[in-house]
């Protein structure tokens, strides 16, 4: 343990004796023991980042190295709780100190005291290398929770404890490594959160990571593993969008990291999670959730601190061979922290006033992500989704552009489409997936061989749209041939009965892929018999006057997720309405 003294304080920054400490470091600051990290050497001064408001603190005060980097205790307990930026667990902290939580205050990450049943499937005699799984317990009704040997650690079992109860301290194997060591193994392992963990290979994104919304499992679909960034401006729907991914996506467990988010938000989430019931587990959803709580109100430092504890729970969770899904919101004030700190430690400053390195931290917390092999032989993953805030909707603003360098997919938020209550208010021309070819083929399989011919046409259309909303705005769509106001017509069938989806709709709040292709299909269905008679020089207008557009748009509420056969019925009202019209 190295103790040094305060030689300076600058906000969260103080400069110390820089004897015996080391970068990266873990320290205590102050008599009130603040927590800190040292993040610079220079000479005979250490520069400490506070996670903790300073005020208050005095020169000459001791900080105190405590000898390992800025770490995170992981273990059975992560899930259907609460952390703030560091790790701390705030359900604990408000139980210790009350609503009002105190500066220096410090309790495990995880419960202690509490005991689990364990089954403890090493056995002696068993040689088990890094990775592999020695005993499991049920962390919550709805997750097997794996205790895995430490990265680094391997050797034959010497002991192995009986199934159980115990703690997450109480040693349930030991090992004897190659150089007749022994090590003691806990259901709880430490782990800096700023270094990745490894795995024996990533493997390339072959399955999408399915949502049940429309608008990006079939047009901008992200791969399990896979990165993609929600860039939009106040009220375009965010939060919102992350909350149904968070709901609805098929990953095992959610870590979803609230940084620099207003306090209420944040008890939005915790009481929509609370409410919702998991639809395959049908238990709570925050059995299988993690939340990182880091609010506006809360110290800027930390706040830096919260995505590399969010992703570090994430990655610990695939090393047991479960597809994790990690919500950031946002990386924008994650950005805005950088810069405050960058601003106190006076260097010098890039574009907008952020550091020069914002790129390269944008760049090692996004590469985090991915499909792996993991050490103990399962197959595991991190699809990361981070939201960025870029303001008054300024995509060229640098965080948003570095972001668009890291991440294959890129959901655009439009504030057009956000004040017309069209949500997800993602523009389908501004985003882009890099996902598709890769995903192909695993729709091709699951859905149908057509779904991927579906998806283009759609796309075709809309994009054919856009071209023709230009021409509209100047002289009108009276001049149209009738070809191509069928194409607006179809375009916003598409977008009213396809892209938007409400959120607050017991059918439509989730929809399988099945019912999106079945979907797909019918709205091309009533573009192709409508092209056929229209080429027949049948008025575009007596087809749009049987009203079958509004009712191919109203599909989306009066058919129901397993409800197949009732598309048979659509397309046998769209060859009446079309009969009709040509009579």
């Amino acid at each position: 343990m190295t103790v040094s003294k305060i030689k300076g304080i600058n906000g969260p920054v103080v400069t110390a004796d820089s004897e015996g400490l080391f970068v990266s470091e873990t320290v205590r600051v102050g008599k009130m023991r603040l927590l800190g990290e040292v993040i610079a050497l220079s000479g005979d001064d250490a520069t400490v980042q506070v996670y903790e408001e300073t005020g208050g603190l005095t020169l000459g005060e001791e900080v105190v190295g405590e000898g390992e980097p800025m770490s995170i205790t992981l273990g059975p307990g992560i899930l259907d709780n609460i952390f703030d930026g560091v790790g701390r667990p705030l359900r604990d902290l408000e139980a210790a100190e009350g609503r009002f939580i105190g500066r220096g205050s410090s309790v495990p990450s995880l419960d202690e005291n509490k005991k689990r049943e364990y089954t403890v499937t090493a056995k002696v005699g068993d040689r088990l290398g890094e990775g592999d799984v020695f005993a499991t317990v049920p962390e919550t009704p709805s997750l097997l929770h794996k205790c895995m040997v430490p990265p680094g650690v391997s050797g034959v079992v010497t002991e192995a404890v009986p199934d159980g109860e115990y703690t997450v301290r109480d040693v349930l194997v030991k090992i004897r490594a190659a150089d007749g060591s022994i090590r003691e193994l806990t259901a709880a392992q430490r782990w800096p959160i700023r270094k990745r963990r490894p795995v024996r290979r990533y493997l390339p994104p072959t399955e999408p990571l399915v949502t049940g919304q429309r608008v990006i499992d079939s047009l901008f679909p992200v791969a399990k593993g896979g990165t993609a960034a929600i860039p939009g401006g106040f009220g375009t729907g965010k939060t919102m969008t992350q909350h149904q991914l968070a709901k609805w996506c098929d990953a095992d467990v959610i870590i979803y990291v609230g940084c620099g988010e207003r306090g209420n938000e944040m008890t939005g989430v915790l009481t929509e999670f609370s409410e919702l019931i998991d639809p395959r587990t049908k238990r709570p959803m925050t059995e299988r959730t993690c939340l990182i709580a880091n609010t506006s109100n809360m110290p800027v430092a930390a706040r830096e601190a919260s995505v590399y504890t969010g992703i570090t729970l994430a990655e610990y969770y695939r090393d047991m061979g479960y597809d994790v899904a990690v919500m950031a919101d946002s990386t924008s004030r994650w950005a805005e922290a950088l810069r405050e700190i960058s601003g106190r430690l006076e260097e010098m400053p890039a574009e907008e006033g952020y550091p020069a390195y914002l790129p390269s931290r944008l760049a090692e917390f996004y590469e985090r992500a991915g499909a792996a092999e993991t050490l103990g032989g399962d197959r595991g993953s991190v699809t990361l989704i981070g939201a960025v805030s870029p303001q008054g909707s300024d995509f060229s603003e640098p965080v948003t552009q570095n972001t668009k360098r890291f991440v294959r997919c890129f959901w655009a938020l439009d504030k057009s489409l956000a004040w017309a209550r069209h949500y997800p208010a993602i523009n389908w021309t501004d985003s882009y997936s890099e996902y598709r070819g890769e995903l192909d083929p695993w729709f091709r399989e699951h859905v149908g061989p057509r779904f991927g011919e579906y998806v283009s046409r759609i796309a075709g259309i809309l994009a054919s749209e856009q071209s023709l909303e230009q021409i509209v705005k100047l002289i009108g769509d009276d001049v149209l041939p009738d070809d191509q106001k069928l194409i607006l017509l179809v375009a916003g069938t598409i977008r009213n009965g396809f892209l938007q989806q409400n959120a607050y709709h017991a059918v439509d709040t989730f929809v399988p892929l099945e019912k999106q292709m079945r979907m797909m299909e019918t709205i091309l269905c009533l573009y192709d018999e409508c092209a056929a008679v229209i080429a027949k020089a049948v008025p575009v207008s007596r087809i749009a006057a049987t009203g079958i557009f509004d009712s191919v748009s109203r599909m989306k509420y009066e058919i129901g997720n397993d409800d197949a056969a009732a598309f048979d019925a659509v397309k046998r009202k769209i060859d009446a309405a079309v009969a009709a019209a040509e009579a």
